[in-house]
């Protein structure tokens, strides 16, 4: 793996769990919903294989819940919702996420 590409994905692995709190802090939403905002929306390239067990384990702490619905076409689909918990987590990711930021841009000089 290249420097660059390990650099992209420590910074997606540090990152992209609060991504998933902070999409379904909008709106619920199913998995592959989820994969689809990520990849294309925000250009997190991501894949089922990554996001399942991230939800399962958010799921396992409490950060969010789930519920089975009909689909239009197919089977039940499993969506996801933030809960209290999950809603403490995100407000808290998103002030150290600006402290450390705005250290980091400081230390780059790419304060905006």
């Amino acid at each position: 793996m290249t420097d660059e590409a390990a650099l992209t994905t420590a910074l997606r692995r540090g990152t992209i769990e609060y991504c998933v709190l902070a999409l379904l802090d909008k709106r619920e939403l199913y998995g592959v919903e989820l994969v689809q905002q990520l990849s294309t929306g925000l250009g997190m390239t991501t894949s089922e294989g990554t996001m399942y067990p991230l939800l399962s384990r958010l799921r396992r702490n409490g950060r969010i819940a789930t519920t089975w619905r009909e689909a239009p076409a197919g089977p039940p689909r499993r969506y996801y919702t933030l809960t209290a918990d999950g809603e403490a987590a995100l407000t808290h990711f998103r002030t150290e996420w600006v402290t450390f930021r705005s250290g980091v841009d400081r230390i780059l000089g790419t304060e905006s």
